[in-house]
Order: structure tokens, then sequence, then C-alpha cells
């Protein structure tokens, strides 16, 4: 666990993994060698050896055990200790040159394991290590006649142990970077979904709006001498639908079953809908939504707009293309391009739903030939873009230009790609690192003074020396592409392969005999370190197959030399396991991070960020649904409450005018996200469409160069407008001056109904929530004048022309 923070999968897998694996490499060598001591031990000696190696074996099968069913960390740690401790302590027991190599081998590997086991814990790692160094060394003291201390083998255990942790915090620090890269990558990512999310939210929102209240209200704002016997249960419907708080979609709904209840409307605004459905069509629940409010605001349009009281509602499914709902109606006809940007009938709840569940709709209608509306939803948002030869694509769904859109699953999953490629990347980078590191440190310290020692065994010398060179040389090739953070080439590689199986060959052919992994054998342990670094990236077969050239190559020349004797060959065979064997032991547990422990980090980092941004996403909606809520208590609920309970009347010009003001400022609301280059004069043309549909005459003029308006600003200017007009009977003027340093809007109302909600008799000024704005209202008579400014100030940073 990192001190002071939190442990990233990439770490937290990295350090499961090497602790696994070490305790599989020290069983193993455990296990191994302490079968070998029994074989090669005189029989008198066998009991002996056996109690002291019995132990060792039996802490490290309860080491295995302990990997599945956690005991406590003081009893694993002596267990370590005894089992180290016994089998150093085992040389003067076991007896020979070759029982001698064998417990050094298999005290080394262990030490090198205690600090994977304990990687976490430092500590006990190097505690660990000391105590079986002095156990090794007081064995191989012991066992000797003179009692002499050989400090070669004593200096090779602290090199092994010093490179054993090194590499560990390399692999570590890589994890970590990976964390850290990922987290940064995750939390943009989280902030991107989570404001796409807020978007889709709000455009949802702003279509639900529009579909219920706002067009309710305004067909109450638009005149008496009507049927009003619908108002009250389509009010109380649209209270709720304003009420309901968004959450994800999640599941399946059947399509046709969702497209039955489609409402046709009430008395004289019913559409009679012939219904061609070929169900069942299962899609999930998002899309599904989208299509049905779609379908309803259609219908909605059909009775408002087309002049006829009929129309035709077709759903199917076609392999390969999606699902696909049309509403087609004989009447009038439109002309799609001409309708303006701020209409949201067809931008917002049609062609807008559909957009945001990666699906599309089509609008395809000319004056005079009627109508049609089309959606088409395709599973996990793509358009296929190759389809039967001959085949024709279904007409007016735009098949012929659409492109491949991946959908959120796809994106899901490249994201998730794209992170185990980074984590496989930062981890493939620090195993290179450390074989590197080891190449390096082994050559110059262990294999250099082997080198210098033995000159005068070399038969030629010169030989062994360039074949040091060589292997420098391709130390220093590879290091330099890895050091640029580059891959080596596959030429490069390729040379370097080839040039280290060469030294593996000089250096075995010309040992002389006896001499081959003996102490004059610079070569034997330190090839197979380099062919890690160049193959890290490759399975390990590839590296297991190079390791067994290597080891052939070895045993040919020592063959060549005469058969060995079977002590000799002993020796041989434990010095091969002891290089060779960790050699490839860790390179299985480099493949073992690139391969498996990668995705699994890159796959828990991508579900704890799902998590992570659903409940984000989540806390968000909650908040802006309460807020919007919020925003509608003051004027909106109450009179859908009061239309709903029939405590307000539509017969009432007072409710009317109220239902029209509030319509216009909803029509403004619509408007704030419109794409457009004067958003202030885009806001109040929607509210002066608004009084020009209640039949009221309005100019609008405009003086100045036009400038930026923050938006909470634009809305303070605009709300006394929308007042002013939708209380208008007969005309009203409306002007916009830009100034240097301040923009004014006016307008001038005439017939204008009072407000019985203010004193607006009397000239008034009124609050508003920024300080630099200010409105001014007077009444003459019939005729309201209202003028909101805004005066920029200098810390705003928003500059006016």
């Amino acid at each position: 666990m990192r001190r002071g923070g939190h442990e990233g999968n990439s770490e937290r897998l990295v350090n499961r993994t090497v602790e696994r694996y070490g305790v599989w490499l020290r069983s193993t060598a455990v296990l191994l060698c302490g079968a070998l001591g029994l074989v090669w031990a005189d029989a008198a000696d066998v009991p002996l050896a056996a109690a002291l190696l019995a132990p060792a074996v039996l802490a490290s099968g309860v080491r295995l055990w302990a990997l599945r069913r956690p005991l406590p960390l003081a009893l694993l740690w002596t267990l370590d200790a005894a089992a180290v401790l016994l089998m150093g302590l085992s040389q003067p027991v076991l007896g020979g040159e070759g029982a001698n190599a064998m417990v050094e081998v298999a005290v080394g590997i262990s030490l090198i394991a205690f600090q994977f086991e304990w990687a976490t814990r430092p500590v006990a790692g190097a505690t660990l290590a000391g105590v079986g160094t002095a156990a090794c060394v007081l064995g191989d003291v012991l066992s000797s006649s003179a009692h002499d201390l050989d400090v070669v083998p004593l200096v090779r255990m602290l090199i092994q142990v010093g490179l054993a942790r090194a590499g560990y915090l390399i692999v570590r620090a890589r994890a970590r970077a990976a964390d850290r890269s990922a987290a940064v990558r995750a939390a943009l990512r989280r902030e991107a979904d989570v404001a796409a999310a807020r978007r889709a939210t709000e455009r949802e929102y702003l279509a639900t709006l529009h579909d219920t209240a706002s067009a309710t209200l305004l067909m109450v704002s638009q005149g008496d001498g009507r049927d009003w016997s619908w108002l009250p249960p389509r009010a109380r419907q649209d209270l709720e639908a304003l009420s309901a708080m968004p959450g994800f979609q999640t599941g399946s709904v059947d399509l046709a079953a969702l497209l039955g209840c489609v409402p046709e409307g009430e008395g004289q605004a019913r559409v009679r809908l012939t219904t061609h459905i070929e169900g069942p069509l299962t899609i999930p629940s998002g899309p599904g939504l989208a299509i049905f409010n779609g379908v309803r605001e259609a219908v909605s349009n059909v009775s408002r707009h087309a002049g006829v009281r009929q129309a035709e509602l077709r759903a199917w499914s076609e392999e390969g293309y999606g699902v696909f709902v049309e509403l087609s109606d004989a009447g009038k006809g439109f002309d799609p391009d001409s309708v303006p940007v701020r209409r949201r009938g067809i931008s917002g709840s049609i062609i807008g739903r559909m957009r945001a569940v990666d699906g599309t709709a089509a609008i395809i209608s000319r004056p005079g030939a009627g109508t049609r509306v089309r959606w088409r939803w395709h599973d996990e948002g793509r358009v296929p873009q190759a389809h039967d030869p001959g085949r024709v694509p279904p007409a007016g769904d735009g098949a012929g230009q659409a492109t491949e859109v991946p959908g959120p699953a796809a994106r899901t999953r490249a994201q998730r790609t794209a992170a185990v490629r980074f984590i496989r990347g930062q981890l493939l980078y620090g195993s290179q690192l450390v074989a590197l590191l080891i190449c390096l440190v082994w050559q110059f310290t262990i294999s250099l003074r082997r080198l210098l020692a033995h000159q005068d065994v070399y038969d030629p010398a010169w030989a062994q020396t360039a074949a040091f060179v060589c292997l420098v040389a391709v130390a220093a090739t590879g290091g330099a592409s890895l050091l640029r953070g580059r891959r080596i080439p596959p030429g490069v590689r390729g040379w370097c392969l080839g040039s280290v199986l060469a030294v593996s060959a000089v250096s075995a052919y010309t040992l002389p005999p006896g001499h081959s992994t003996g102490p004059a054998d610079w070569a034997f342990g330190v090839v197979g370190w380099h062919a890690l670094f160049l193959l890290a990236d490759l399975r390990v077969r590839v590296y297991a197959a190079f390791l067994g050239a290597h080891i052939g190559i070895n045993v040919a020349a020592v063959v060549w030399h005469g058969a060995p004797t079977p002590a000799e060959a002993a020796v041989l065979g434990i010095a091969t396991v002891g290089s060779c064997g960790l050699q490839f032991a860790i390179g299985a547990l480099m493949t073992h991070l690139l391969r498996d422990t990668a995705p699994a980090a890159g796959s828990a980092a991508a579900r704890e960020e799902e998590l992570r941004t659903r409940e984000r996403i989540h806390e968000h909606l909650q908040s802006d649904h309460k807020e919007r809520y919020r925003a509608l208590t003051a004027t909106t609920v109450p009179l859908l409450v009061g239309l709903g309970h029939g405590v307000l009347s539509p017969h009432d010009e007072e409710v009317r005018l109220r239902c029209g003001v509030e319509g216009a400022r909803m029509r403004r609301l619509f408007a704030e996200g419109d794409a457009v280059a004067d958003p202030l004069l885009n806001e109040l043309r929607a509210c002066v469409e608004v009084a020009e549909h209640q039949g009221v005459t309005v100019s609008l003029a405009v003086r100045g160069q036009p400038g930026e308006v923050p938006v909470e600003i634009r809305r303070e200017l605009i709300d006394p407008v929308a007042v002013t007009l939708g209380r208008t009977r007969s005309a009203a003027r409306v002007t916009v001056v830009w100034t240097p340093g301040a923009v004014r809007v006016s307008v001038v109302g005439v017939d204008c109904a009072d407000d019985r909600t203010e004193a607006a008799a009397v000239p008034s000024h009124s609050c508003t929530a920024d300080p630099h704005v200010t409105v001014v209202r007077t009444r003459r008579g019939e005729s309201m004048w209202a003028e909101a400014s805004w005066s920029r100030s200098a810390s705003s940073g928003v500059a006016l022309p």
C-alpha cells in the first residue's frame, strides 16, 4: 500500500502478481534442490538431511496454501526465516561440492523471491535476506575443511538481492505512473461524460417542456371559445412529466407496445391513427422512449398544423438496418428548410431526441404533398456501410450518406483497449529497464571480475574479451532505443540476438574442459539476461526457445571436450537451474505482467471509473433537476396546478395572459442553446414570435454593433420584455441599443393589461440578481414601457463594442 496515497489498480495487481510468483519460484527451488540434496547425501546422513530439509519443504507448502487462505504475517515470516535458515545450515550435513552449489542456488533464489513475496514490506524482505545470507555463509564455513570464508558467493547473493529489489521498484514505479496517467485521463473523460450527460438531460428536459407545459400554456393563451375539457388532465400530466426525476435508461422495452399507447388527442384535436406495427420490437429503453416521445410530438403537430385528422403509423425492423418507425399524413405539408431554428417541435422533440441516443430522424415534406417523419435506430448506434448487392436502402433515411458512428458501448471498449495498451506499455518499459539494469550490473561486476581473473585459462583469451565487448555493444544498442522511448527495430533485434548466441558459442568453445559454468565461465549466467531484455515484449515461449538454444550450445561444447562425469553433470545441472531457470522464471513473470496483469488492471480501472462516472452523473442530474424544478415553482408550476385542479379557468383573461408570459419565457429558454451570431437578438425574436401568434403586432429595431452578453445577463435583460409582450393586446415596439459600455433592451406595449400581482401604475425600479443590470417600468394609461440595461464593469471580462 502506498503511504499517504491510494494504491492504483496496476500497482495492486503488480504486487499481487510478484508475490504469487515469488512464492512459487521459491517453493520450486526448495523442492527441487531438497530432492537433489537427499539423492546426493551419503546414506548415513540422509535422516539428518531430511530432518533439516523437511521443515523447509513444509514451510514452502504452507506458504503456497496461504496464497488462497491468508495467514498471520508474523507466522508467514517465521516460516520463511526457518526455511532459509535450515537450508543454509544443511551444507555440512549434505557434504560435497555439488551439495554446496545446490544449497547456494536454493538459498540465492529464495533471497530473490523474498524481495517479491514481501515487496510491499521491504524491511521484512531485507531481514529475511540477511538471515538467509548469514545462514548460507555459516553453512559454507562449517562445511569447508579449513573453515574459511568465501566472500565471492556472499557478494553475489547481495548483488542478486539488490537487483531483485531494484527491479521491483522500477516496475512498481512504471505501474504507479500508469495509474497516475490513467487517473488523469479518467478524470478528464469523467468530466466530459458528465457534461455530455447533463447536456443530453437538458435537451431532453427542454424537449419535454416544449411538448408539455409550453404547448399547453400557449394553447391557453391563444384565446377563449373552445372546449377546455381536455385541459385539466393534460395539465396534471404535464406537471407529472416536469416533476419526474431523470435517470439512467436501463433495460429494454417493446417499442411495438409503446407505440400502441401513443395518445391521439381529445375532441376536435383528435388524430385517428392507422397503425401497421410488426412486433415485438425489443430495443433499449433510451431509444424506445425517445422514439415514443418523438412520435407523440409528431402526432400533436399533425393535429395543429396538417389540416387533417388522420395519419398512418408504421413500425418494423430490417436485418442490418435496425428499427424503423414512420408517421405519415396527407395534410398540407411544409418546407422543412424554411422552419426557423427557434421552432423546437422538430429540431428538439424529434431530431434532437434521436441524436441524443445515437439514432436518426428525418422529416420529408413539401407544400401540398403531406408529411412523412421517419425514425431509425440501429444497435450500438452504428449505421451499416455495406449492404446486400442490388438492395436499395429504405427511402428517406439518408443511408447513402451515412457513415459508421461508434455508439457508447463501442466507445467504452475503445477506451478500455487504450487503457490496457497504455498500462502494458508502461509495464513493458519497466520490465526492459529491469532486464537492462541486470545485464549491465551483472556484466560489469561478476562477469568482468571473472573475465579478468581467468585470462590465463581461456584459449584464446582475445576471443573471450571480444565476446565481452560484443555483449556491451548489444546492451548499448538496445538501451539507446529504450531510453529514447522507442521500440527496438526488428532488424536490430535480430542482429543483437544473433550476436548474443555467437557470444554464447565463443565463450563455451574457448573454455578448457571442466570449466563450463564454473568460476571462469563469465558468459553463461549473463547471456540470458541480454536475451530477456531483447525479447521482453514477445511471448515467453520465444524466450524459452532462446534459452534452449543457449543451453544446447553449452552442452554441445561440454560433450565436444569430452563426456562429463556424473558429478560434473550434476554441477552443470545445478548451475543451469540457478541461472537459466531463474531467468526463465523472471521472463514468465514479465509475460504474465504484460499479458494478464495489464488487461486485468485496465478492466478493473474501467469498471471503477464507470461506477464513479455513474455516481457523478446521478449526483449532477439530481442537482440540475432540483434547480430546474425550483425555477418553475415560482410561475409555471402554480399555473399547471391551478389549471389541473380547476382553480384557474382558461376563460379568465388574466390566466390567459399569465400563460402567454410563461410561454414566452419558455420559448426564450429554448433559444438559449442555439448556435447563432447574436444570442440576445435570437432570444428576443423567440419572445416576439409568441406575441405575434397571439395577434400582437410587434416591431423590432436594433441600433449599434452587437457584442457578447453572458447568458445570465441575457435572461435578466429579456424577461421584462417577455412579461410586457405577454400582457400586450394589440401592438408593441421592441428596441435594442448597443453602446461601447452598455446594452439596453426596451419595449413599449400598447393596450397592455395591468398586472394584478404588482403595483405597476407608477414608475418602478426592479431589483435584479446582477448589480449591473437595472430594470425600469412605467405605465401611462393603457401603455407600458419597460427597459432593462446592463452596464459592463471593468472586471467582468466581457467586451462590448
